[in-house]
């Protein structure tokens, strides 16, 4: 090996010092902005998780009153409750996956 292989630093130092100071200055910028929002409080915080609980309760419980009522009406050996329980519980979970996907798009553009 040469002395200029030593001088030179190798390609994946460089990658990543590059990738520690992109990191470092996303951190840091995001940091910045969230002290810049001040109605980002407790409060923000508490009314975006039961948005998220009621999203997923509301089809659920929906689920279970329309399973409740197709089991009285139309008796057979399956148990639509059950059914429409499991259904309206993954509905509203996909319906609060998407929500909150939105919302982490929307806060990282900005």
């Amino acid at each position: 090996m040469s002395d200029s292989d030593h001088d030179r630093p190798s390609d994946t130092a460089e990658e990543f010092h590059s990738d520690l100071e992109r990191d470092v200055s996303t951190r840091e910028q995001r940091k910045l902005r969230a002290r810049e929002e001040v109605h980002r409080t407790i409060w923000f915080g508490l009314g975006t998780f039961g948005l998220v609980g009621w999203s997923v309760t509301l089809p659920a419980l929906a689920g279970i009153a329309t399973g409740i009522w197709i089991d009285h009406r139309f008796p057979s050996r399956f148990s639509w409750t059950l059914m429409l329980l499991v259904l309206g519980v993954a509905l509203g979970c996909f319906n609060a996956w998407r929500w909150v996907s939105r919302e982490s798009q929307n806060e990282s553009r900005q």
